[in-house]
Formats: C-alpha cells, structure tokens, sequence
C-alpha cells in the first residue's frame, strides 16, 4: 500500500533537530521564520527568559504584499531588521523552521541582512 507522505511532520521533525543546535539568549537572540500557505511570519524570540522580542507579518499594516511570496518575504526581512534596531538588537541567530533555505526563506534573510541584521 502507498502511504501518503506527511511534509508538516518531516519539517517539525527538521526543526526540532535544529533547535537542539539552536538557541536565543538576550545577547544573541533567535529570529524564527514561519510560512504558511498564505503568509509569513518572523520573530526575534530569547529563548532564555521565554520572551518574543520583535514580530513582523505579511498580516502588518507597513506590508504592501499580502501574500506568502518573494516580495513579501523581503518587505519582512526588512520589517524585521527595522525592529530589531529599534529594540537595539544587532546580531541574531537564524531559525529556518525546518524550510529549506530556498526562496522565500532566503530573500528574507537577505533582506533582513540588508537591513542591518548579522547572522
């Protein structure tokens, strides 16, 4: 019998492997990306004291792009990168989300590398 291949569960089972590796601290804070079939979202998160630092959304008003593609991912990453600066926040640590890092997970840290954050 074929059985039909659950993708949510191989990219969960990926981003748990990584976050074993990867952790945010208030020096060095964890940015996590998140798709989903209609959007994308993006938080700056200390994983130490539970906190989410900064967010940003295709849902936010300064988003002209309401949809879950490469355009979008770059209004994001610079989003993101701007609220970072605002929360003085200059080097963070990349989360993909178990994504590969392809399309609309890498314009959008590129963009947000653009905008001034190291990773």
């Amino acid at each position: 019998m074929v059985t039909k291949i659950d993708r949510k569960a191989q990219r969960e089972r990926r981003h748990e492997r990584v976050r074993t590796k990867v952790s945010g601290t208030a020096e060095r804070p964890r940015l996590c990306v998140f798709r989903s079939n209609n959007n994308l979202y993006v938080q700056i998160i200390d994983d130490v004291a539970g906190k989410t630092l900064a967010s940003a959304s295709t849902l936010d008003k300064e988003v002209k792009t309401k949809h879950s593609n490469k355009e979008a991912a770059k209004e994001v990453g610079t989003l993101i990168a701007k609220r970072a600066a605002e929360k003085k926040i200059k080097t963070v640590v990349f989360d993909r989300g178990g994504y590969i890092y392809h399309g609309v997970v890498k314009e959008l840290a590129e963009a947000a590398r653009e905008g001034g954050l190291e990773f």
